[in-house]
């Protein structure tokens, strides 16, 4: 079983940037990982991908302005978030494993107007 910890949350003004990190227990060099967020009231939807061989997927909402990244030597994917908007509060979610998942605890992102 992976534990994942995630962290860099916080309150930002639009247009600011955060950078986002979920470390792991274990090593995650081989896993499909990825971020997903919650807004309130709202279904948990997929924000970022990327795969062992280092093939990335956006959403199209942070297209352009989010970037996800991961240091196998740390155990650790980044999400760093760019030009962010209100609309981009949520709680953030980092994720290892296609069929069997781990998630993290998740962490606050508020953006305020």
């Amino acid at each position: 079983q992976v534990q994942l910890v995630e962290s860099g949350g916080g309150w930002v003004q639009s247009g600011g940037s955060l950078r986002l990190s979920c470390a792991a227990s274990a090593s995650i060099a081989s896993f499909y990982s990825g971020w997903s967020r919650q807004a309130s009231g709202l279904q948990r939807e997929l924000v970022a991908t990327i795969t062992s061989t280092g093939n990335i997927t956006y959403a199209d909402s942070v297209k352009g302005r989010f970037t996800i990244s991961r240091d196998n030597a740390k155990n650790t994917v980044y999400l760093q978030m760019n030009g962010l908007k209100p609309e981009d509060t949520a709680v953030y979610y980092c994720f290892v494993g296609r069929i069997i998942r781990y998630w993290g605890q998740g962490t606050q992102v508020t953006v305020s107007s």
